[in-house]
């Protein structure tokens, strides 16, 4: 298919997808509770352990709230349940349909995820962030608004490949949600969502620096605020976006290897 083609394809889905969630954006607004709460823990739980200290780890306590501020922002952004649709799809056999079709499942679901989360811009990611700024007066602002965009579109990427990669796991197992459901913590772990992988053990933050999981939401994090350091490397804003790009690309070409076999494997069970 001509890039051309393929682009009015991506916009078609992802618009048809925008408006398909549109007509059940409460749904999503439901979502809204679930940042902030996850938030106001992180604040109570801080608060306890800065009782009297200035700063954890090089971190001032208002430092520390504008990472799992930013950080919760990326999440709602870069959100994905791709692995979750896959497997569905494997399982029931309707895969089959997206098996005969010239346009790979890969790129409709990438189509899929881009309208969604077109949706959350202005229903979940506009009002948390006004929240945070205005209820409890984290910091927001980006240090270089231009390398942060680029770095959360790269984080957004990521995600989708990794997360798509766990759904295509059921090419090969008959049910994946118990190894999809560990993963997905481990990621979430990984990547630095519950705690700064900063506060990791040397040895393991220099294991985190070389797995794809800083790059969804440690990296991007730290970006928009301004300074990126891991395992005792620290990079310029520059080298870090760079690092993350290559990471996304060689994440593609890993996801497309894997696609392909899966695609030689499929054979329309449970149709």
């Amino acid at each position: 298919m001509a890039i051309s083609r393929i682009s009015a394809v991506i916009r078609a889905i992802g618009f048809a997808t925008y408006k398909e969630w549109a007509a059940f954006r409460s749904h999503m607004a439901a979502s809204l509770l679930v940042g902030p709460v996850l938030f106001l823990v992180q604040v109570f739980i801080w608060q306890a352990m800065y009782d009297g200290r200035e700063t954890l780890n090089g971190l001032t306590y208002e430092q520390m709230l504008s990472y799992f501020g930013v950080a919760t922002l990326i999440h709602y952004i870069s959100f994905d349940f791709a692995d979750w649709n896959l497997q569905m799809l494997v399982r029931s056999g309707k895969f089959v349909t997206f098996a005969l079709r010239p346009l790979p499942h890969w790129l409709f679901a990438l189509a899929q995820k881009i309208g969604h989360r077109s949706l959350a811009l202005y229903v979940e990611v506009l009002p948390v962030m006004l929240l945070f700024i205005f209820a409890f007066g984290v910091n927001m602002r980006p240090a270089a608004p231009g390398w942060a965009i680029v770095s959360i579109l790269l984080s957004f990427l990521m995600n989708f490949l990794v997360n798509y990669c766990v759904g295509l796991t059921a090419f090969w197992l008959v049910r994946a949600e118990g190894l999809r459901r560990v993963f997905l913590l481990l990621k979430d772990v990984s990547a630095g969502v519950f705690i700064p992988l900063s506060f990791f053990p040397e040895l393991l933050q220099k294991v985190l620096f070389y797995l794809p999981f800083q790059f969804i939401t440690f990296l991007p994090t730290q970006v928009y605020i301004g300074h990126y350091e891991l395992a005792g490397v620290e990079l310029t804003l520059g080298q870090a976006v760079g690092i993350q790009a290559a990471a996304v690309a060689v994440m593609a070409v890993l996801t497309l290897a894997l696609y392909g076999a899966a695609i030689r494997r499929f054979t329309g069970v449970g149709v």
